[in-house]
């Protein structure tokens, strides 16, 4: 059912039938992006589901070399050993354009404060399974930020996806059928309008020949009276 009363002028038909023409191609438009942000949405629902389990495993293994390294050396060794890093890294955020969302890109830079230096600490006073967990901590960092990139991008994509699911369906099921609804009441009131015009130039036509036969039979009556 129309919306709101309209003017049944061909003025009001034309502009409803633009409005509806515009809204018929951003409704379809609408729905391609919400199926291609689906799309991607779904292949980095996958890749991050295979990232996340490569990232746990990673972090389980640096864990429990922590724990064996933590329950061969004194609490004060192991702080002392990590108190003073070797290395720093960067990060940098960049943009990424998809489907006109704006998504994290991270990329990092790692410095060695001296050349060649892997551990921050020596060996004589530390055990091998803090080694490990240094180099698996290492191994495991540009999954993580990888897989937080990720996590937000999915976010990101989720809540646009919504809305654009929203306008979909307000677009489908509210704009569209009022717009049709509103061009099938006005084309019916033109309609009826055209034939109530009809019947009375009909009516007006029939008067007026009525009135010229009329005029006929006078005159032919008067010329009548006239020989007789």
């Amino acid at each position: 059912m129309p919306t709101a009363t309209v003017n049944a002028t061909r003025m009001e038909l034309m502009r409803l039938k633009h409005r509806l023409r515009t809204a018929l191609r951003g409704h379809k438009l609408l729905r391609d992006k919400r199926d291609e942000l689906m799309r991607r949405f779904l292949e980095l629902i996958r890749e991050n589901r295979a990232l996340r389990t490569r990232v746990e495993e990673g972090l389980m293994r640096a864990y429990r070399s922590f724990n064996v390294a933590a329950a061969l050396m004194s609490a004060e060794g192991l702080e002392q050993a990590l108190l003073y890093p070797c290395r720093s890294t960067a990060l940098e955020v960049g943009r990424a354009n998809i489907m006109g969302v704006e998504t994290p890109v991270y990329r990092f830079q790692t410095r060695v404060g001296v050349e060649g230096e892997r551990y921050p600490y020596g060996f004589a006073a530390t055990s091998g399974e803090l080694d490990g967990a240094v180099d698996t901590l290492t191994a495991v960092f540009p999954d993580l930020l990888r897989l937080a990139q990720m996590e937000k991008t999915t976010q990101m994509l989720a809540g646009e996806i919504e809305s654009t699911r929203r306008r979909v369906n307000a677009l489908e099921h509210v704009m569209i059928p009022d717009l049709e609804e509103n061009i099938r009441v006005i084309s019916l009131k033109l309609e009826e309008n055209e034939r109530g015009g009809a019947v009375r130039l009909m009516k007006v036509k029939d008067r007026m020949l009525a009135e010229s036969a009329a005029g006929r039979r006078r005159e032919t009556a008067e010329a009548l009276g006239l020989l007789s």
